[in-house]
């Protein structure tokens, strides 16, 4: 018994089949990049990527065989909106880092005293009804991405999110997300008719069918990307935390079933998240940003040119002992949790005439790893949970220097994921279990094994690093101003 699990990203999709041994055929992926034509402003193209779903789903099952059900992880809170009698996107999808919207959250909570993130659906929905004109019409239909590709999978005939990626559109709150609905309330404020909007259905049930694949498997999972990588890693008990190390960097802990007094930013700057729902039981959780992480890395390469390719900052970084003193704040483009601090810039501390690329190089490791333990230290007092230890993914997870100053940084054990992307096996898991290809995701936890442990081997000098994060803070402060 199998799962097919597509898998949309920011930057590419994928599709891969997971055998009830939790290993892994068919894996077929694609580049999608966003485009940008203008600072600040990330979009997509939905028939592209429309098109490319299928072409990878289809590569899975030709590869990898036919399968029980199907589930579907993606970016979250990128919108789209498309006709509904004809599936042609209407204007621009726009993604999640879009932030054309910044003047309107802004002037939403000082008139209506809401406060909306620009990365979240809310004003980005409202843009493209009021900017584009076939968006207004009584057959538009909007949604995020996962909703967008069930629809493409069952020929446009399933309309639905699920509870995990309605809870980080801005549109509904923790009370409606009980009753799997919609905040009435805000959508009155917006002026957004509910009829615009899919259902909302459990993470885990029984959605439609997939269609427009060989045998329309079930589609009986849709889950948030952040979410699926928890469950894949066996996230699913209280204290059990996760962290992803891409281009930027997500945190995120199982909290358990308690519902959240609300779902705003804390004063710590994490995030209450819905991990998954089963029935009418919601899994809460809790969740903390880095807003870069692996293009700092990227920066070293394509625009300091330090080192030819991501991969060989660990061979020179693991070729001096320490950074001998230089510190980095990875703030290229602000910081997230805790500070969201929006005019915090990247900054390198101490220099000397003996500092060489190395030192500096693993500076760059270093300082991500620190922002990794500040993620921690907030999801941890938010939540009055202890970690024993941290689960990571991503493509900085394969980096053995960044994971051992992680470690250290955080003082406590690093397991490394044996799959570089966990939310394949989330979102395969938590359809699987619905299908009955697995019992429960407890035992889906049991086939989870880290790739290797790394222990800590020193202490990191945490002082030092806030030292240094409090001088990159507030350069520029109209942009440290601004809090969403």
């Amino acid at each position: 018994m199998s799962v097919l699990v597509i898998d949309v990203g920011t930057t590419g999709l994928r599709a891969a089949v997971v055998r009830d041994d939790a290993t892994i055929a068919g894996f077929t992926y694609e580049a999608l990049p966003p485009s940008s034509p203008f600072a600040g402003l990330v979009e997509f193209d939905g028939a592209t990527m429309c098109d490319a779903v299928l072409r990878v789903a289809h590569a899975a099952l030709a590869a990898a065989g036919p399968v029980r059900a199907v589930g579907i992880t993606a970016q979250r809170a990128s919108t789209i909106m498309w006709d509904s009698r004809t599936g042609v996107p209407l204007g621009p999808g726009l993604g999640w880092q879009d932030l054309r919207t910044v003047g309107d959250c802004i002037r939403l909570r000082g008139e209506k005293g809401l406060v909306f993130a620009p990365n979240q659906t809310a004003t980005k929905l409202t843009w493209l009804t009021a900017n584009v004109e076939a968006a207004r019409s009584p057959h538009a239909r909007a949604g995020t991405v996962d909703t967008w590709v069930a629809a493409v999978l069952s020929n446009f005939t399933v309309y639905a999110t699920d509870s995990s990626n309605a809870a980080v559109t801005g549109l509904a709150d923790h009370h409606s997300l009980t009753r799997h609905e919609w905040s009435a309330s805000v959508l009155d404020t917006l002026g957004i008719d509910p009829t615009l909007l899919p259902r909302i259905v459990p993470t885990m049930s029984a959605i439609g069918e997939a269609s427009a694949l060989p045998g329309a498997p079930p589609i009986m999972a849709m889950v948030g990307d952040q979410q699926a990588s928890l469950v894949g890693q066996g996230g699913i008990v209280a204290g059990a935390t996760k962290a992803t190390f891409g281009t930027g960097g997500m945190l995120d802990m199982y909290a358990g079933t308690d519902l959240p007094e609300h779902l705003a930013r804390t004063t710590n700057g994490t995030f209450p998240i819905v991990v998954y729902s089963q029935g009418t039981t919601l899994h809460w959780g809790s969740e903390a940003i880095m807003l870069t992480a692996g293009s700092n890395v990227e920066w070293l390469v394509n625009d300091l040119g330090l080192i030819p390719d991501a991969p060989s900052s660990d061979a020179l970084a693991a070729s001096v002992a320490t950074s001998e003193g230089v510190v980095y704040v990875p703030a290229l483009i602000g910081l997230g949790t805790p500070h969201w601090d929006y005019g915090a810039r990247g900054t390198l501390l101490g220099l000397t005439r003996g500092t060489t690329k190395a030192h500096v190089v693993r500076a760059v490791l270093e300082g991500i790893a620190h922002r990794g333990a500040d993620l921690l230290a907030a999801s941890e007092t938010d939540t009055g949970l202890h970690v024993e230890l941290l689960r990571i993914d991503g493509g900085m997870s394969r980096n053995g220097v960044f994971v051992q100053a992680l470690a250290d940084a955080i003082g406590r054990p690093v397991e490394v994921c044996r799959d570089t992307e966990a939310t394949t096996l989330g979102a395969a898991f938590l359809a699987g279990v619905t299908a009955g290809v697995w019992k429960s995701l407890a035992d889906t936890a049991t086939l989870v094994r880290p790739l290797r442990t790394v222990e800590p081997t020193s202490t990191a000098p945490r002082a030092q690093w806030h030292e240094a994060v409090r001088r990159a803070r507030g350069w520029i402060p109209e942009l440290s101003a601004l809090d969403f």
